[in-house]
């Protein structure tokens, strides 16, 4: 299918996490490009400012994406309504930040149900439909959490490579039935994410090393979340998205750094790798 072809179809969005941040961002974008949106939020009532803008272009409806049935519903609700979906972001989710000693189980087990199976149900509601009309693009929210693993980033990072390797699995399961996937890799943006992240009681072992971790993140490194919208249009608008799309201009120059480091121990240890191998004895 031509880029032309795909940019000249209107889309229907199915958004969780659509009350703020980029999920708000980009649903108020594709509705103002005269697009459809599924706009999903725990309290649908933050959406009624969009819904009164928007009119019937915009579905809003309430979602919880740890309750699995109701994914589920929500899902076939969306279809019925518009006919198709076209787009699904998988945005719903939040940060649980903390040294690995401090992490507390169940807060970590909370975090993984929203991050990573939240969005694996979602995935797992929509495919049916995305199967039946033969296309459509699956948005994963990671970060770069979702790539690099900072000290005291704690079982945040953990969600984020899992939801990086359940979409690149996901990528080549599906490709025959003309569905994309797209890993979204945020640098960091002003989105109030920290407004919906939540901290483990702290050691003090772990102050120092935390405050120079966040020390390296100055003020300029945020960037400016409207100015992501011109990406994600040009990704879900190509005939051949990319697996991932790092936002943001100063991502890239350290993942490049940290997989050269990588590369390098690999090489380094090459020997001993091959060594591990082992000789087989044939009969």
């Amino acid at each position: 299918m031509s880029q032309e072809k795909v940019m000249s179809q209107e889309k229907v969005w199915f958004i969780t996490g659509a009350s703020r941040g980029f999920g708000r961002i980009w649903a108020e974008a594709a509705l103002e490009r005269g697009e459809k949106v599924v706009a999903t939020a725990r309290d649908p009532k933050v959406l009624n400012e969009m819904v009164a803008t928007y009119g019937e272009a915009i579905l809003a409806l309430p979602l919880d994406v740890t309750d699995r049935q109701a994914v589920f519903a929500t899902v076939a609700q969306a279809h019925q309504h518009f006919g198709r979906l076209d787009v699904v972001l998988c945005n719903a989710g939040y940060g649980y930040m903390s040294a690995i000693e401090e992490i507390d189980p169940d807060e970590a087990r909370a975090n993984f149900d929203t991050n990573v199976f939240g969005s694996l149900s979602v995935i797992q509601a929509v495919l049916p439909f995305l199967r039946a009309q033969g296309s459509g693009h699956i948005l994963t929210l990671s970060s770069i959490a979702g790539v690099l693993s900072p000290p005291t980033g704690g079982i945040y990072l953990a969600s984020k490579f899992a939801v990086e390797a359940l979409s690149e699995s996901l990528s080549g399961e599906v490709a025959d039935f003309g569905i994309k996937v797209t890993i979204i890799e945020p640098a960091s943006f002003d989105t109030g994410f920290r407004s919906s992240t939540r901290l483990a009681p702290s050691m003090p072992e772990y102050e120092a090393l935390r405050k120079k971790i966040h020390g390296s993140f100055t003020a300029d490194m945020q960037g400016d979340p409207q100015a992501t919208i011109p990406a994600i249009f040009k990704v879900v608008d190509a005939g051949e998205p990319p697996l991932r799309l790092i936002l943001g201009s100063w991502l890239l120059p350290m993942i490049k750094k940290a997989y050269k480091e990588r590369l390098d121990t690999w090489n380094a240890w090459e020997e001993v790798s091959i060594a591990a191998q082992g000789k087989r004895s044939s009969f």
